[in-house]
């Protein structure tokens, strides 16, 4: 689904905005793409390290200042697995909360410019030899400095037993990040030719991400003949190329549109 970028580009820079399935979705929904992005992370959930698994399917007020940093209350325990068994919702939140925990957190950044880092998913980590104790490696991505965070938390314990932090390492994006791509494409002038799609297809006005089915991943530059000067950073920043269809309707052609989600810009391509 890759699109060959021309030397010829425009970005059009965006203030910060609040981050579809054919039906809405929540978390553990499976999302289909278009011509061969079957499984990419879709409108909600979360998505893995390598490849396009995810899911289908708001910000701080411009001007106002951040909610004052707050103590996490301890997580709780609640059901647990066995061994090798996948994580349970209830690790899976404890793990993420357990792991936002260092003070370094509320000096974050999620994608949509908000306080504290963006999830990107949690899996259970491999065991330690002679050692049955579960253990959660969450990964987050810090928007404010362009960092992996990936930090081990101990499920018996509580403790994080790992934490490290990556330049220029991209694992897919995560649905919400698809959503904010998409939220900046509307709001572009250059989502101009999207709306008008969407109109020519259903006779009523684009207004709202909940309108589309979309899905998508990162746009690496290695797998690209040629990128233009905008995108050059992609890599270093997290970049996304999205494909998007009228909910049980027909496609919308958004594949040469690139949006920089740490620049908040989009560059056409081609």
């Amino acid at each position: 689904m890759a699109v060959t970028g021309t030397a010829v580009a425009v970005a059009i820079s965006l203030p910060g905005l609040a981050g579809a399935d054919d039906t809405p979705g929540g978390r553990g929904t499976v999302g289909v793409g278009a011509a061969g992005t079957a499984g990419s992370a879709g409108a909600s959930g979360s998505s893995g390290e390598q490849g396009t698994d995810g899911t289908q399917g708001d910000a701080q007020a411009p001007g106002t200042a951040p909610a004052p940093a707050t103590v996490a209350p301890v997580a709780a325990e609640g059901e647990k697995g066995v061994g090798s068994d996948p994580l349970t919702d209830d690790e899976l939140a404890r793990a993420e909360t357990l792991a936002l925990a260092p003070p370094g957190a509320a000096a974050q950044q999620n994608v949509e410019g908000g306080r504290g880092p963006q999830h990107l998913g949690t899996d259970l980590a491999d065991p330690l030899p002679g050692d049955g104790t579960r253990r959660a490696e969450v990964r987050f991505y810090d928007y404010a400095r362009d960092e992996l965070i990936t930090r081990t938390v101990n499920l018996a314990t509580g403790k994080v037993e790992k934490s490290g932090a990556q330049h220029g390492v991209q694992p897919s994006a995560h649905p919400e990040e698809l959503r904010e791509a998409l939220e900046l494409i509307l709001a572009s002038p250059l989502g101009k030719g999207v709306k008008e799609d969407y109109k020519d297809a259903t006779g009523k006005e684009l207004t709202s991400t909940a309108q589309l089915w979309f899905n998508g991943d990162l746009y690496r530059t290695y797998r690209e003949a040629n990128v233009p000067a905008q995108l050059a950073r992609c890599g270093e920043h997290r970049c996304v190329r999205l494909v998007t269809k009228v909910l049980n309707g027909a496609w919308i052609d958004t594949r040469n549109l690139i949006v920089d989600l740490s620049a908040r810009t989009v560059t056409r391509v081609g």
